[in-house]
This record gives structure tokens, sequence and C-alpha cells, in this order.
């Protein structure tokens, strides 16, 4: 039995191996991949910590902040959801230090498979981390670009040829179509903007390999917000998602609830 606050699940991947996942409970990680095919008890203790002060709060904004931090933190700006929309270069940056750290930086375009072929940012030293928690199993870099903005500015061209979101039903059954990602690579590259700078990343697809004994057939959600307890046999992990037997839960989506992991 442990107790502890939730984060997000912590990866760790060597090519060719199954991804290996942790569950931060405070300052303790839990090793989920040796509890597979064991009954889990996860109790809600109806507390909400904010992920970035701590504060208690009623409500959770965007996976785990509360109020106050949603409205004032650079990284809950709708320009984190919309790159495009970056005001940097205005002056009205909420945490013009923070942008330096996190938006003024290399980011790639890639495309993934996921539920179908998508395409998606992220910063490029955390390629690997975005794919698994978006649950792809193939991904391909595309471009690197200097900034998320012009990331945003590629992704939204791309996004007129093919979708930029992740049917996470579909990601969650695990009867993915396999496509050729290099092809599709071939093809978008022929879509790109010229008003914008980039460089083609010269890389090969990478395949991916998650902790799952059985997928489900249907979806059904568990939710802390409607129930305390969730429990259930651990039939995989993917994505951010933990697969019970009895439905499946995105602790992201959780991220700041206090709980009592048994097992």
């Amino acid at each position: 039995m442990v107790e502890g606050t939730l984060k997000k699940m912590k990866v760790l991947h060597a090519v060719g191996e199954v991804v290996h996942y942790q569950l931060p409970l405070d300052d303790e990680l839990i090793s989920l991949n040796e509890l597979l095919g064991q009954r889990l008890q996860l109790h809600f203790l109806k507390q909400i910590n904010c992920v970035h002060c701590g504060r208690k709060t009623s409500k959770s904004f965007q996976q785990g902040y509360c109020f106050p931090c949603f409205r004032s933190l650079a990284q809950c700006d709708t320009c984190i959801l919309k790159p495009e929309l970056c005001h940097f270069d205005k002056g009205t940056c909420r945490e013009p230090e923070w942008a330096m750290t996190h938006c003024m930086i290399p980011h790639t375009v890639y495309l993934a498979n996921s539920s179908g072929l998508k395409v998606g940012i992220t910063r490029s030293h955390q390629r690997m981390t975005r794919w698994i928690d978006q649950g792809a199993v193939a991904a391909i870099p595309l471009v690197e670009v200097k900034r998320r903005k012009d990331a945003g500015l590629v992704e939204i061209a791309l996004g007129k040829h093919m979708s930029d979101k992740t049917n996470w039903r579909k990601m969650l059954k695990g009867d993915i179509e396999s496509i050729d990602l290099e092809a599709a690579k071939s093809q978008a590259l022929k879509q790109l903007p010229n008003d914008v700078a980039w460089q083609v990343i010269e890389a090969e697809t990478y395949t991916i390999d998650y902790p799952v004994l059985e997928y489900p057939k249907k979806i059904a959600s568990h939710n802390f917000d409607k129930q305390e307890t969730v429990e259930g046999r651990l039939m995989g992990i993917k994505g951010q998602y933990l697969i019970f037997d009895t439905g499946v839960i995105n602790i992201r989506k959780f991220s700041g609830y206090r709980i009592r992991l048994e097992h």
C-alpha cells in the first residue's frame, strides 16, 4: 500500500525493448510493468494539490494546476496548445524567462502512427517521451525548427493534409493498421511552408512496443471526479493510460490528485 500525489507516468525505453513505466507518488516511483496481471486498487483521497505551487485546490485545471497558476503561468497559456499564437515577440509573454528555455529552443515536427497517421510537434530533446505519451506505435522525425512557433506553423500547413489529433479510443484498442511512415514523410516534405526556416532530419522510423497483456474490445473510462475507487486487473499500459479489465484511466489527466495504491 502506497499513498501519494499523482504525476504523469515516467517512461524508460531502449530501442527494441518494451517501454517500462514508473508511477510517481510523491517521492516514490512505483514500477508498473511488474504489476501486470495483478489486481490493483486506486483510491482517491479527496485531495488535489496544484502540480506547480502545491496549494490545495477544489478543482484541477489543464491537467493539475490550481486556478491562479492556470491564469498566470506561461505553460498554461493558449499558445501552448496553439503554438502559432505565440506572442513572445510582442513582449506579452507571461514568463519570458520560461519561454526562453521551453519555447525558444529547437523543436521537431514529426509524423506518428498512434491511431492512424498524424503530425505533431515536440521539443527536440524529448521526442521519444512525446511519442510514448501519445501511444504511438511508430514515429519518424520530419524537420527541426528553431522555436516552438515555427513548429506550430509547419504543423498547421501539414494539418491540411493529415490529422493532428490522436483518437485515444482507437489507440487503446490496439488494432492499429501499419503505415509506411517513410513514404508519408517523402510526401509531407513536399507540403512544407516556404515562409518558415526548417531543416530536414535524416532518420528512420522508430517503432515502440508497450507492456500490454490484452487490449480492451470496448473502451470504458474511469474518472476520479465521479468515483473514489478505481480497481481491476492491470492488463496493460499505453500512452499515459492504465488499462484495467474494468476500464481505462488517463493518469496524466489526474495529476495532482492524492491517491492510495493497493495491490
